[in-house]
């Protein structure tokens, strides 16, 4: 029998398993429901949406939206879209003042139940090298570049992605193909399933 996800959900926003490890009050960010077609897996909540609760609401959200092809209503719509990060409470900043790597105790405790709460899911976006890790494992390449490149050897199912940071213009000049050949592809791709 499949595990009520509205139970599930409620578990997971009031997980406070790496409660010690953080800075700052446990917050898990996600975005699901049982008919979303479309995942989204990122890394984890950076500081605004640790702050806001709601998933990519910063300049990483508006460059994704932008690649994904749809607006603000259609994203956030969980009918539509289910956002997962691969940790859901923002795991704080490095000495530099960037964004630590998800916390490790997330994905073991919640992702198994939580994708198997989730039929109808047919495209998984893997965005970031963390995201890769975890759910294409040896399938993936030797760098997220690669695996972004290979990106038609893992569809239909996932289409590995660069993350949409500011921090990655010059992977994207770097990368022209992944405007030109990937970009297309998913904003068809978005089109069918919404």
């Amino acid at each position: 029998m499949r595990e009520s996800l509205p139970a599930l959900v409620r578990e997971i926003r009031q997980c406070r398993a790496c409660a010690e490890a953080l800075p700052h009050e446990p917050r898990p960010v996600l975005q699901v429901a049982g008919r979303a077609r479309i995942c989204i897996v990122g890394q984890a909540p950076g500081t605004r949406v640790h702050e806001s609760g709601i998933p990519f609401t910063d300049p990483s959200g508006d460059r994704l939206r932008d690649w994904l092809g749809i607006d603000a209503e259609t994203f956030y719509d969980s009918d539509k879209v289910a956002i997962i990060p691969m940790g859901f409470c923002f795991p704080g900043l490095d000495a530099k003042g960037g964004d630590l790597p998800p916390r490790k105790e997330c994905a073991p405790l919640w992702r198994a139940r939580l994708f198997a709460a989730l039929p109808a899911m047919e495209l998984t976006l893997l965005v970031g090298q963390y995201a890769q890790a975890w759910h294409l494992g040896a399938r993936r390449q030797k760098n997220l570049t690669e695996t972004v490149r290979g990106w038609r050897d893992y569809l239909p199912a996932a289409l590995p992605m660069p993350h949409p940071s500011w921090r990655n213009n010059s992977w994207l000049k770097r990368n022209p193909w992944f405007e030109t050949d990937l970009l297309p592809y998913l904003r068809e791709r978005v089109r069918q399933l919404i």
